[in-house]
């Protein structure tokens, strides 16, 4: 029987703002889920902390709330222990781009195949609107007491040279974009990365759904309004690596689009790098039965409960003679 969209969703209260970017992203995820027809038992979605880390919450598959700037290390050792499941972490920009920014390079240079989805809004909603990492600098919300002193992180141009495979951006409230960008994101083949801008009503008054249209953003020429976001496959932009001659000009071309902001915000694929060996590839070369038996599928105990390991080669591997 086919699953349908009010499969994938729970009865657990949802106490977002209303107007949150999150419900956007949400709807999105369940959207793909049921459109990929992923069986619920077969996938599993990991957060951090802040008011993306409810996501888990509100989709009926298995859901694991982690903590904080540490989504990425739960989510690739679930990964990698059953490569079987359909695995997405979410994260607030302070959560991922934050605390767990040492995190984000180091799972770029693995490359374990799942995708991880940051909610960028810009402040720290859940702890009342600090300046979070992308907030740019001398952008004053109405929750800062001062203008932002900090300069901002591009999370496309440091998931690029972390080594992300796949690299992505949408808008929360454009939900059929998103959804084709979480669906293109699961089918790639290794890390994949979607960095979702999203309005926070809350505490965010400048990146406002309302600026995002670009309802201030006047074409001179006709007086017609212009919206900030645009997409890179409209305007014959390729972020496919095809060959490794490509890689350079590739690269060099993510962090020109990465830079585009104010006026011309770009949406799409960055970049697409299918030629990089998954990390569960790089374990199965080394470990020759790993994919037929993951550590999932590994007895630990008998039946009475007792451990079935013999580590006494192990430890005596490890002693040290007096």
């Amino acid at each position: 029987m086919a699953l349908k969209l009010s499969d994938y969703k729970t009865e657990v209260h949802n106490d977002w703002c209303p107007g949150c970017g999150d419900f956007g992203i949400l709807s999105a995820i369940q959207m793909t889920l049921a459109d990929l027809q992923i069986p619920r038992h077969n996938a599993a979605i990991f957060s951090g902390i802040g008011c993306s880390g409810k996501t888990p919450h509100f989709i009926h598959t298995y859901g694991i709330h982690t903590l904080h700037g540490r989504v990425l290390p739960f989510a690739q050792g679930a990964k990698l222990c059953n490569p079987q499941l359909e695995i997405l972490a979410v994260g607030g920009d302070g959560d991922g781009l934050g605390i767990g920014a040492g995190h984000f390079i180091s799972a770029g240079r693995r490359n374990v195949d799942m995708v991880y989805i940051i909610f960028n809004n810009a402040v720290y909603g859940l702890t009342k609107g600090q300046a979070a990492p992308t907030l740019k600098l001398g952008v004053k919300t109405k929750s800062l007491p001062q203008p932002n002193v900090n300069n901002s992180v591009n999370p496309i141009a440091l998931a690029l040279v972390s080594g992300f495979t796949f690299i992505g951006r949408s808008y929360s409230y454009d939900i059929k974009h998103l959804k084709d960008m979480i669906s293109r994101a699961i089918k790639h083949r290794g890390l994949a990365f979607l960095d979702v801008l999203q309005p926070c009503p809350t505490y965010n008054d400048i990146n406002t759904k309302e600026w995002f249209q670009g309802l201030d953003n006047t074409d001179p020429g006709t007086g017609k309004q212009m919206p900030r976001t645009y997409k890179l496959d409209q305007v014959g932009y390729d972020g496919v690596v095809h060959d490794d001659g490509d890689l350079n000009a590739k690269m060099a071309e993510v962090i020109l689009k990465s830079n585009e902001w104010g006026s011309k915000i770009p949406l799409g694929v960055f970049y697409q790098n299918d030629r990089v060996p998954t990390y569960q590839e790089r374990i199965s070369s080394k470990i020759h039965n790993y994919a037929a038996s993951p550590p999932s599928r590994q007895v630990i105990e008998s039946f009475d409960h007792k451990a079935v390991a013999d580590i006494r080669k192990l430890l005596d591997t490890l002693k040290v003679d007096n």
